[in-house]
Protein backbone atom coordinates (compact mmCIF):
# COMPACT_ATOMS: atom_id res chain seq x y z
CA UNK A 1 0.00 0.00 0.00
CA UNK A 2 2.78 2.24 0.95
CA UNK A 3 5.03 1.38 -2.48
CA UNK A 4 1.75 1.89 -4.13
CA UNK A 5 0.91 5.61 -2.82
CA UNK A 6 5.06 6.32 -3.52
CA UNK A 7 4.95 5.20 -6.74
CA UNK A 8 1.30 7.37 -7.84
CA UNK A 9 3.34 9.98 -6.22
CA UNK A 10 6.52 9.42 -8.02
CA UNK A 11 4.53 9.42 -11.40
CA UNK A 12 2.31 12.48 -10.55
CA UNK A 13 5.69 14.23 -9.69
CA UNK A 14 7.48 13.63 -13.17
CA UNK A 15 4.32 14.45 -14.77
CA UNK A 16 3.81 17.95 -13.17
CA UNK A 17 5.94 19.49 -15.96
CA UNK A 18 3.92 18.40 -18.71
CA UNK A 19 0.55 19.66 -16.74
CA UNK A 20 1.72 22.69 -16.18
CA UNK A 21 3.21 23.04 -19.99
CA UNK A 22 -0.60 22.61 -20.96
CA UNK A 23 -1.80 25.40 -18.68
CA UNK A 24 0.57 27.53 -20.33
CA UNK A 25 -0.24 26.28 -23.83
CA UNK A 26 -3.84 26.76 -23.48
CA UNK A 27 -2.57 30.34 -22.22
CA UNK A 28 -0.62 30.80 -25.02
CA UNK A 29 -3.04 29.76 -27.50
CA UNK A 30 -5.41 32.09 -26.27
CA UNK A 31 -2.98 34.96 -26.52
CA UNK A 32 -3.68 36.06 -22.27
CA UNK A 33 -2.11 35.17 -19.34
CA UNK A 34 -5.03 36.27 -17.03
CA UNK A 35 -6.23 34.06 -13.97
CA UNK A 36 -9.54 33.66 -16.18
CA UNK A 37 -7.03 31.37 -18.66
CA UNK A 38 -4.89 30.02 -16.24
CA UNK A 39 -8.24 28.47 -14.20
CA UNK A 40 -9.40 27.46 -17.97
CA UNK A 41 -6.14 25.75 -18.86
CA UNK A 42 -6.30 24.15 -15.38
CA UNK A 43 -9.37 22.35 -16.01
CA UNK A 44 -8.73 21.41 -19.58
CA UNK A 45 -4.94 19.99 -18.56
CA UNK A 46 -7.41 17.93 -15.64
CA UNK A 47 -9.64 17.06 -18.04
CA UNK A 48 -7.27 16.22 -20.86
CA UNK A 49 -4.57 14.08 -18.65
CA UNK A 50 -7.76 12.10 -17.18
CA UNK A 51 -9.41 11.35 -20.44
CA UNK A 52 -6.82 10.87 -22.82
CA UNK A 53 -3.81 8.81 -20.13
CA UNK A 54 -1.17 8.35 -22.13
CA UNK A 55 1.79 6.47 -20.48
CA UNK A 56 4.17 8.67 -18.22
CA UNK A 57 6.68 10.12 -20.62
CA UNK A 58 10.15 9.56 -18.98
CA UNK A 59 11.54 13.20 -18.50
CA UNK A 60 15.81 13.69 -18.96
CA UNK A 61 16.19 14.70 -15.53
CA UNK A 62 18.33 17.43 -16.21
CA UNK A 63 17.50 21.08 -16.27
CA UNK A 64 19.80 23.72 -17.52
CA UNK A 65 18.74 27.43 -16.20
CA UNK A 66 21.13 29.70 -18.41
CA UNK A 67 20.18 27.85 -21.60
CA UNK A 68 16.29 27.57 -20.35
CA UNK A 69 16.37 31.42 -20.43
CA UNK A 70 18.47 31.80 -23.73
CA UNK A 71 15.65 29.79 -25.33
CA UNK A 72 13.02 31.60 -24.05
CA UNK A 73 14.67 34.53 -24.99
CA UNK A 74 15.53 33.85 -28.29
CA UNK A 75 11.60 31.96 -28.89
CA UNK A 76 10.17 35.33 -27.87
CA UNK A 77 12.44 37.47 -30.32
CA UNK A 78 11.61 34.91 -33.31
CA UNK A 79 7.65 35.37 -32.59
CA UNK A 80 8.03 39.18 -32.47
CA UNK A 81 10.25 38.75 -35.93
CA UNK A 82 7.62 35.99 -37.43
CA UNK A 83 5.01 37.98 -36.68
CA UNK A 84 6.46 41.24 -38.38
CA UNK A 85 7.62 39.36 -41.23
CA UNK A 86 4.06 37.84 -41.76
CA UNK A 87 2.66 41.43 -41.54
CA UNK A 88 4.63 42.61 -44.04
CA UNK A 89 3.81 39.79 -46.48
CA UNK A 90 0.26 40.66 -46.07
CA UNK A 91 1.04 44.36 -45.70
CA UNK A 92 2.96 44.01 -49.15
CA UNK A 93 0.62 42.31 -51.01
CA UNK A 94 2.81 40.20 -52.93
CA UNK A 95 2.85 36.45 -53.07
CA UNK A 96 5.74 35.61 -50.47
CA UNK A 97 6.64 32.00 -51.39
CA UNK A 98 6.02 29.08 -49.53
CA UNK A 99 7.44 25.79 -49.46
CA UNK A 100 6.78 22.40 -47.82
CA UNK A 101 10.17 21.55 -46.28
CA UNK A 102 11.02 18.32 -44.29
CA UNK A 103 13.56 18.28 -41.52
CA UNK A 104 15.35 15.86 -40.13
CA UNK A 105 15.74 15.92 -36.58
CA UNK A 106 19.73 14.63 -34.87
CA UNK A 107 17.94 13.60 -31.87
CA UNK A 108 16.47 10.74 -31.23
CA UNK A 109 13.70 11.62 -28.47
CA UNK A 110 9.95 11.89 -28.87
CA UNK A 111 9.52 14.47 -26.48
CA UNK A 112 12.64 16.68 -27.90
CA UNK A 113 11.11 15.77 -31.08
CA UNK A 114 7.31 17.39 -29.76
CA UNK A 115 8.99 20.40 -28.51
CA UNK A 116 11.11 21.28 -31.54
CA UNK A 117 7.53 20.62 -33.35
CA UNK A 118 5.66 22.87 -30.65
CA UNK A 119 8.13 25.85 -30.89
CA UNK A 120 8.29 25.70 -34.73
CA UNK A 121 5.37 26.10 -35.22
CA UNK A 122 4.31 28.77 -32.73
CA UNK A 123 6.49 30.57 -34.57
CA UNK A 124 4.48 32.74 -36.95
CA UNK A 125 5.49 31.94 -40.67
CA UNK A 126 5.56 28.18 -40.08
CA UNK A 127 3.59 25.26 -39.41
CA UNK A 128 4.24 21.33 -38.56
CA UNK A 129 2.10 19.41 -41.14
CA UNK A 130 3.38 16.04 -40.19
CA UNK A 131 5.50 14.60 -38.28
CA UNK A 132 7.58 11.13 -39.49
CA UNK A 133 8.15 9.85 -35.95
CA UNK A 134 10.06 6.31 -37.21
CA UNK A 135 12.64 8.44 -39.03
CA UNK A 136 12.51 12.09 -36.88
CA UNK A 137 11.83 13.93 -39.49
CA UNK A 138 9.10 16.89 -39.21
CA UNK A 139 7.75 18.41 -42.36
CA UNK A 140 6.77 22.10 -41.89
CA UNK A 141 4.77 24.97 -44.28
CA UNK A 142 6.73 27.74 -44.36
CA UNK A 143 6.43 31.29 -45.66
CA UNK A 144 8.77 33.89 -47.05
CA UNK A 145 11.14 30.85 -48.99
CA UNK A 146 12.25 32.22 -52.47
CA UNK A 147 14.83 29.76 -53.65
CA UNK A 148 16.91 26.77 -52.33
CA UNK A 149 18.99 29.11 -50.11
CA UNK A 150 15.74 30.08 -48.19
CA UNK A 151 15.33 26.63 -47.95
CA UNK A 152 18.43 25.72 -46.35
CA UNK A 153 18.10 28.75 -43.54
CA UNK A 154 14.70 27.54 -42.58
CA UNK A 155 16.10 24.01 -42.08
CA UNK A 156 18.84 25.23 -40.30
CA UNK A 157 17.02 26.96 -37.92
CA UNK A 158 14.63 24.34 -37.06
CA UNK A 159 18.09 22.42 -36.34
CA UNK A 160 19.62 25.44 -33.79
CA UNK A 161 15.74 25.02 -32.07
CA UNK A 162 16.69 21.55 -31.12
CA UNK A 163 19.89 22.09 -30.32
CA UNK A 164 18.58 25.04 -27.75
CA UNK A 165 16.16 22.75 -26.15
CA UNK A 166 18.32 19.90 -26.08
CA UNK A 167 20.72 22.48 -24.21
CA UNK A 168 17.91 23.28 -22.17
CA UNK A 169 16.55 20.12 -21.10
CA UNK A 170 18.14 17.20 -22.97
CA UNK A 171 19.26 14.50 -21.40
CA UNK A 172 23.43 13.88 -20.93
CA UNK A 173 23.90 11.36 -23.51
CA UNK A 174 21.95 13.66 -25.92
CA UNK A 175 24.17 16.50 -24.75
CA UNK A 176 27.14 14.58 -25.69
CA UNK A 177 25.88 13.71 -28.64
CA UNK A 178 25.05 17.44 -29.74
CA UNK A 179 28.93 18.25 -28.37
CA UNK A 180 30.11 15.76 -30.35
CA UNK A 181 28.39 16.63 -33.62
CA UNK A 182 29.47 20.50 -33.23
CA UNK A 183 32.94 19.06 -32.83
CA UNK A 184 32.52 17.07 -36.27
CA UNK A 185 31.09 20.04 -37.68
CA UNK A 186 33.99 22.36 -36.94
CA UNK A 187 36.07 19.99 -38.27
CA UNK A 188 34.80 19.88 -41.71
CA UNK A 189 34.20 23.34 -41.57
CA UNK A 190 37.73 24.84 -42.79
CA UNK A 191 37.96 22.22 -45.61
CA UNK A 192 34.97 23.01 -46.95
CA UNK A 193 35.55 26.61 -46.44
CA UNK A 194 39.01 25.77 -47.75
CA UNK A 195 37.92 24.16 -50.95
CA UNK A 196 35.33 27.42 -51.82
Amino acid sequence: MIETRRTAARQMWTQLPFFVWLILLWMLLWGQFTLLSLITGTIVAIVTTRVFRLPPAELSGRINLWYGLVFVASFVGAVVMGSLQVVWHVWNGKHPGTAIIAVPLDTDDDLIMTHVGVTASLIPGSLVVQTDRTNRILYLHILGVKNLDDVEAQRAGVLRWEDRIVRAVGSREQMQALKTREAAAQKTAPQNGGTA
